[in-house]
């Protein structure tokens, strides 16, 4: 598949015998990982034995629509809240009076 080496971001799991999902690598149980890779723009299924564990991609940030809130993944893996500055406060209507 030519990603021998190269780094990508894990975007999930599965459990591959429930999915059919197609698997790179010899599978030791129901469990398989999916590895995006930005230059390729591609995912794929890994057994767990062939992915090694990087790093926990500090700066990576994530939110909800509708949401003032965001969070930033920082690098002791955890996650920490922040206000969004992309997101503009609804007003707030009184209908009743």
């Amino acid at each position: 598949m030519g990603v021998a080496g190269q780094v990508g971001q894990v975007f999930g799991q599965t459990t591959p015998y429930m999915t059919g999902v197609m698997v790179i690598g010899k599978l030791s149980s129901d469990y398989a990982i999916n590895v995006h890779f930005d230059d390729r723009n591609e995912s794929f299924w890994f057994a767990p034995g062939l992915v090694e564990f990087v790093d926990y991609a500090p700066g990576t940030e994530i939110g909800l629509d509708d949401s003032s809130k965001k969070w930033v993944r920082m690098e002791n893996g955890e996650w920490r809240e922040e206000p969004s500055e992309s997101k503009a406060t609804k007003p707030w209507w009184r209908f009743w009076s």
